[in-house]
């Protein structure tokens, strides 16, 4: 599984400042939450893990050493909460997001129904077994009965920014991402949004992992993410906050 990692080094005494200067609490998040969570730790001492949802949960189950999880889906979230792995009371709902379809630039896609026509030859969505976006992805061609005439052209990706990467490089000709993403390129158009009703609520759920050894630095993030500066930076990268 391909991960982004990055790592924002405490430059000064703050928020962490409890804690030795050379420890960091982790925060596994959705790749969606790239820009705005490296912006949000940016002079704090966090090691944010990006990667699809799905994967990140299995990797909480096998214990990797998480402090804080955020998911694209509360599917996820509710699977970590069943077997009692979360702090209780931990859990918010953090943000919101929309769906769009995109498409590389000087294409003659147009809408969802396009995405039916012989021109089209690959359509990247994440894969929906385990990457949140990919899931409404498949319930939209099913609200709009599209998914049998759409489903031999299905390329599937760890994560909605391999779906971006397609998009951008052409190896896709389309693919359907979360509104944010599509915003951090100029590669590639949105095409459409998924229309209302079309697909589950994309709600991003926030929560503290139990086996946490920074519980106390875990809440203080918490916190931050729930934060007025911190609503502000998401809002500007497109999600809606939903707290």
């Amino acid at each position: 599984m391909r991960r982004f990692a990055l790592l924002c080094t405490c430059l000064t005494i703050g928020v962490f400042a409890s804690r030795a200067q050379n420890e960091a609490i982790t925060v596994s998040a959705a790749a969606s939450l790239k820009e705005p969570l490296a912006e949000i730790c940016k002079g704090r001492n966090v090691t944010l893990n990006f990667g699809g949802s799905g994967a990140l949960q299995q990797q909480i189950e096998n214990g990797a050493p998480v402090d804080v999880f955020i998911s694209a889906a509360p599917q996820q979230m509710d699977a970590l909460e069943s077997k009692g792995l979360l702090v209780p009371g931990s859990r918010r709902d953090l943000l919101r997001n929309e769906l769009a379809l995109i498409a590389a630039a000087g294409t003659e896609i147009r809408s969802f129904q396009d995405l039916t026509n012989d021109a089209v030859k690959r359509i990247a969505i994440g894969e929906p077994k385990s990457v949140p976006v990919g899931k409404y992805a498949q319930e939209v061609f099913t609200s709009l009965k599209l998914l049998d005439a759409v489903k031999a052209k299905l390329v599937f990706t760890v994560d909605v920014r391999q779906v971006l990467a397609s998009v951008e490089s052409r190896n896709a000709d389309a693919g359907v991402v979360y509104v944010s993403d599509a915003k951090t390129s100029k590669n590639v158009r949105v095409v459409a949004t998924a229309p209302d009703g079309s697909h589950s609520p994309i709600v991003y759920p926030v929560a503290i992992i139990k086996a946490s050894a920074h519980r106390a630095d875990a809440e203080k993030f918490e916190q931050l993410l729930l934060s007025p500066e911190a609503a502000a930076i998401f809002t500007r990268c497109g999600f809606v906050v939903a707290h």
